[in-house]
């Protein structure tokens, strides 16, 4: 049985010039945050026809990402004519189907146009499978081993957007935590890994539909679970869900997860509607913050749904419309603003010091940050892309409207 390792132990565990591939466990990899390690021959420039190790079918239709752990590959999807979500298993060297469970038969909650029934990218820490949907009125978790048993299920609180449902689980010291900000008694919940009973929960005031999920640092020795969304960005604490800060605002709705720059600590946000906001937050503060521990705001180019990321010194995001940005991450100075080609959804990840963007129509763009805006390659899937790529060693796994696409070497 493999050994169960936390996403606090990933975050801390990869030491400069270890060369053993990273898993890939869960929304925006192991530390949450799009970045890639240990991945110096990821694919800068690639023709589909002759760099795809392999191209798989995928049945139904979902936007969630795909986690990696060791040779297998796990997807959540959402069948239109029978009404289920399911979890389904590849073999990551051949990308053959190895099972698919039913997760949930339920009819279809409405959703905005751009979300899906199966948009909340799983979590896996090596001996378990954690997946989240919407049932009815109720969020839905549930725990499967990595032969498609079911170990557990539940639903830990309500749930109403007229916009659908995401949450991405996040793995912490033993513990399942959800984010169930919608348009009603909004909450955060912690949940046992192993047997899925309620830990603790706690509310979120505001009440008001966000999907955003949370990164988890330990900053100025305190374990920070920090999130946008409810019309505010918090920190907790994850083992107690007691909250440490909050700044009000600065907009109503999120999407895009935050990300944090650890030399310059810094956390960084973008979002959002009705207004989009980015801004640079010290998250060394006790209490109400909004007056004291903004760095930095900026409005134009912000985005919406796609996750931005922080390479070095630069902080990159793509709006929804495909206008990129490039700042100096202390200081917020904008060094460009370009568009690349078509509307973005998913989030941004980085390697080896460039920036790779994904458009909805599948071109992937791959740019290095700097003064000057410097496309080093563009290349093509061919198909729609809604979901965010991950990566495991030096391969690409990118998630079409009908396929899961291995790439690389």
């Amino acid at each position: 049985m493999l050994k169960f390792i936390t996403l606090f132990s990933l975050i801390f565990s990869v030491t400069v010039g270890n060369a053993a591939p990273e898993n890939w466990p869960g929304w925006r990899g192991p530390r949450g945050d799009g970045t890639v390690a240990n991945a110096e021959k990821l694919p800068v420039k690639f023709d589909i026809e002759k760099n795809t190790v392999w191209k798989t079918k995928v049945p139904g239709i979902g936007h969630a990402s795909p986690v990696i752990w060791g040779d297998r590959v796990f997807l959540v999807t959402a069948d239109e004519d029978s009404s289920t979500r399911s979890l389904l298993c590849f073999d990551r060297k051949s990308g053959k189907q190895l099972w698919s469970k039913v997760v949930l038969e339920a009819p279809f909650e409405d959703i905005h146009r751009l979300n899906s029934r199966a948009s909340s990218t799983p979590a896996t820490d090596g001996e378990r499978i954690y997946v989240s949907f919407l049932h009815g009125d109720n969020m839905f978790a549930a725990a499967y081993d990595f032969e498609g048993k079911q170990l557990w299920k539940t639903e830990p609180g309500v749930f109403s957007s007229k916009h659908g449902y995401c949450s991405c689980p996040v793995l912490w010291n033993e513990k399942v935590i959800i984010n169930g900000d919608h348009d009603g008694d909004a909450y955060i919940v912690a949940l046992d890994q192993k047997t899925g009973e309620q830990i603790w929960k706690t509310d979120r005031p505001n009440k008001t539909r966000s999907y955003c999920t949370p990164i988890i640092r330990k900053i100025d020795g305190r374990n920070q679970m920090i999130l946008s969304g409810s019309l505010s960005v918090a920190s907790y604490d994850p083992d107690t869900g007691e909250q440490h800060w909050v700044i009000d605002g600065p907009t109503e709705q999120f999407v895009a997860s935050l990300v944090y720059n650890e030399k310059l600590n810094l956390l960084f946000l973008t979002c959002g509607f009705p207004q989009k906001h980015m801004m640079a937050i010290r998250p060394d503060g006790k209490g109400n913050v909004t007056d004291t521990h903004i760095e930095w705001r900026d409005t134009a180019g912000a985005s919406y749904v796609p996750s931005p990321v922080a390479i070095g010194d630069y902080f990159l995001v793509v709006a929804d419309n495909g206008v990129a940005s490039c700042f100096v991450a202390k200081t917020g100075d904008r060094l460009w603003r370009e568009r690349l080609p078509g509307k973005h959804s998913a989030s941004i990840i980085a390697a080896n010091g460039l920036a790779y963007f994904t458009s909805d129509t599948g071109i992937v763009s791959v740019v290095k940050p700097g003064p000057t805006f410097d496309v080093i390659a563009q290349s093509e899937t061919g198909e729609n892309v809604f979901a965010s790529p991950a990566v495991f060693e030096n391969q690409l796994f990118v998630r079409s409207e009908g396929h899961l696409y291995c790439i690389g070497e």
